[in-house]
Parts: C-alpha cells; structure tokens; sequence
C-alpha cells in the first residue's frame, strides 16, 4: 500500500489556503508554512491597544459560484459578513456619493477572520521562511530560516507566495516556472492607519480617490463586528507608491496626511504606517495556477488569476483540483 503523499505549501493567505484546504479534504498530508505569524496574506488587521484597522485588503466581492458558495459558508460560520458604506469618489471635479449595487464583503470581526477560519483547520508552521527547494529521489526538500533543512520529504511543493518571491525560489529547481513568476510585475502600495478618540465627522464611510496620491480611504469602524476607538485606513495609489517606496514612514505619513486633509479629514491622535512591497499586479496573469506533475511543482496567487480575493481563492482550488488528480494516480 502507498504511503499518503505529502504535500507542502508555501504562503498562508487566501490562495495558499483555499488550496492547502481542498487537498487536505481530499486525504492528502499538507505541511503549510507562512513567513509571518499566522495565516492572511494581505487580508490583514493590525491591532492597537483599543483600536484595529484591517490595512491590506479592504474587502471582496463573489461572482463566481464556488466563491460564492465559499462565502456563504464563511457567513455562516460568523467569519464574513456585507459591508454596505456610504460611499463617494473623488476624482477632481466636485465629490458625490456613489450608488453601487456590487456587493462587497468583509471579514469579521476582522479581515483576518476567514483566513484563520480555514487556518484552524490545517498544519501551519509559522513563522517559516523557505529559503530554498531541493528535490531528490525521495522527494521535494525544503530549507526553512528557521529551523534549516527540514526531514521531511514531500511528492509536491506548491508556491501561493508574491511573484518575485516565488521566482527567486524556483530559480534553480524550475527555471521555466521561475520564468512565469518572473513575467508578472508586482506593485507596492504604502497604507497608512490612523486611530481617533471620536468619531470622525464626515459624510461618507469609504471614497475612491482618483486625484493626489490616495487611491483609496475608508472609516475601518464603519464595518460589522469592529470594535474599539474609531479607525480609519488610507491607501496610496500604486504610481505614487512606486514613486515612494523607499521613502521613510514619516514623509509618507506627511503626504497621505496632507491629501487627507484636502479631502476634509481631521488631523488623527495617531497614525501607523506599513507598506506593502508585493500589493498587486498590474496587469495581472490569467493562467489561474501552474502546475508541473512531472516534477511535482506548483504556484497559485492572485498574480495568476485576475487579481483580487476571489482571484486568490479560485486560483488555490484551480491548482488543487490538478494536483490532486496527478498524485491519485501515484
């Protein structure tokens, strides 16, 4: 009788787990392992004493059915539910809400809920930096910063990891895939998260700003289930951001401070910045994953698939559904 093929999975957000779920499902042995502390990617929350702003990915929407699906059960299980904000845009000429009828969906309590939902059910090892693949004959080797050359050997290792990150791993143990994740040109994106000690007096919840350096702004206490002193999030455009990437917090915080202002936004008690090196790809693939059974390789990422959450999530189960019915017939 065949041993159960061992699978490891690098990178915990959204794509990594949606895969990492759908093989595991199937019987499968799954090893996932995350650089950070846990499991989110870029649908991420950061918290302060008495405050939280989720600073990635702002919300989602579901087309798809099997998305769909998906999140009908993350609302279900009290991990996801509507956002519905007072929404305006600015784009130079004179602010106006919005009407939208696109439904858009959050985690909840937090961003980071329906990746820890399906996080709890897997094999996380986190924090793992992989470093570095080595196949041989009994198998993928991987190579962790913080614990060296792992024991274990696994039928496949598949990739939900940025693309440059993904393409320096793969430079030698698969140049062709290493190719691919080289192909996608990824954009960074500065986030700034500013704290109040009261509620911001402003008629909207959450604008698109197509003018300065913001692309986006939202009242992170607008959406269900948060708690705490009110929180607001604002995204820098990805020209500006590429123009600023290497700049120091403070200068950044200046500027995106400063085009908040313009917009009527208050001075905040506090503001965090973090940026985001890998936010999207422009224009993003549409491979939807990668897999190579010959030699037992694989990506999934939003940078394959259209971008996005949903992207994300469609792209982890593209690369399952390949995976699984190459190693049944092992």
């Amino acid at each position: 009788m065949n041993p159960t093929p061992r699978v490891a999975l690098i990178g915990a957000g959204i794509a990594g787990l949606s895969c990492a779920s759908q093989v595991q499902q199937a019987g499968l042995e799954v090893s996932l392992f995350d650089k950070s502390r846990g499991a989110g990617g870029r649908m991420s929350t950061r918290r302060g004493e008495d405050w939280q702003c989720d600073h990635g990915a702002q919300y989602f929407t579901a087309r798809h059915p099997d998305f769909r699906a998906e999140v009908a059960r993350w609302q279900q299980a009290g991990v996801a539910a509507l956002w519905a904000p007072r929404l305006w845009l600015f784009d130079g000429d004179s602010p106006a809400g919005r009407e939208s009828t696109v439904e858009r969906f959050v985690g909840m309590p937090a961003m980071t809920a329906p990746a820890r939902h399906l996080a709890s059910k897997l094999r996380l090892h986190a924090p793992a930096s992989i470093r570095q693949l080595k196949r041989q004959l009994q198998g993928w080797q991987v190579f962790s910063a913080e614990h060296g050359w792992l024991e274990t050997r696994f039928a496949a290792v598949l990739l939900a990891v940025p693309a440059p990150q993904a393409a320096a791993l793969l430079q030698q143990p698969a140049p062709e895939l290493a190719a691919l994740a080289g192909s996608a040109v990824m954009r960074g994106c500065w986030a700034l998260m500013l704290r109040f000690a009261a509620p911001v007096d402003l008629p909207f919840d959450a604008a698109f700003v197509n003018q300065g350096p913001l692309r986006w702004i939202a009242r992170n206490s607008s959406k269900p289930g948060r708690s705490g002193e009110e929180s607001w999030l604002l995204h820098a455009c990805a020209e500006w951001s590429e123009a600023h990437l290497e700049d120091d917090s403070a200068s950044v915080a200046a500027a995106l401070l400063c085009a908040f202002g313009q917009l009527g936004g208050p001075a905040p008690q506090e503001w965090t910045a973090h940026r985001w090196r890998y936010a999207d790809t422009e224009p993003a693939l549409a491979e939807g994953c990668a897999w190579r059974p010959e030699i037992g390789l694989g990506l999934c990422g939003d940078w394959l698939n259209g971008g996005k959450v949903e992207g994300a999530w469609r792209s982890g189960r593209m690369l399952a559904e390949q995976v699984l019915r190459s190693l049944a017939r092992c």
